[in-house]
């Protein structure tokens, strides 16, 4: 991506995530378009106002239970405000070819537990699972001397198998991320 195109994701992202929360939107001051990790693909939706979706995916290593796993990693999910409800989301699909060609058995990512009732739509295609139970424990984006350098968190769950069945997934009530969060 160039420069301008970090510029246009920081301001789609402020103002996606912005109604949820000012200190949802800071990450993204001053022409920056990722939190956390930096994704190592992106899929991006436009249409004639400019970007209309994001999905971020980042290959790593996590740890569920005592289970070192290679997984994708999906996050920086968001859709333009004027188009929620209209099924984009349903374009994650489309990421599926993109999964498959890095060769890891499953994506993974995270949601709020206010999202439930918005991603278990997408359960019901059989498309994903979403798990609940499980902590995610992730290292901070940025360093600071008065904070732990990691936070855990109850966090929703949502695996995608993609070169193994979901009967594979490791069992654990602990999932490790090798970093910070996509």
């Amino acid at each position: 991506l160039e420069r301008s195109d970090h510029s246009e994701l920081s301001e789609f992202f402020k103002k996606t995530y912005g109604p949820t929360g000012a200190f949802n939107a800071k990450p993204f001051e001053g022409g920056r378009s990722w939190t956390g990790a930096r994704p190592e693909r992106r899929a991006i939706g436009y249409d004639s106002r400019g970007i209309a979706s994001h999905m971020g995916l980042l290959r790593r290593f996590i740890k569920v239970g005592e289970t070192d796993l290679a997984v994708a990693e999906l996050g920086l999910y968001g859709v333009r405000p004027d188009l929620e409800r209209m099924g984009i989301g349903h374009s994650v699909s489309a990421l599926f070819p993109t999964l498959q060609e890095l060769g890891v058995p499953f994506a993974f990512g995270t949601v709020r537990h206010a999202m439930r009732s918005h991603v278990e739509r997408y359960a019901r295609t059989g498309m994903l699972s979403v798990l609940t139970g499980v902590s995610v424990r992730s290292t901070l984006p940025d360093f600071h001397p008065y904070m732990p350098p990691t936070r855990t968190e109850d966090l929703l769950v949502l695996v995608i198998p993609i070169g193994r069945t979901m009967s594979e997934w490791p069992s654990g009530t602990l999932i490790e991320r090798n970093g910070p969060e996509l």
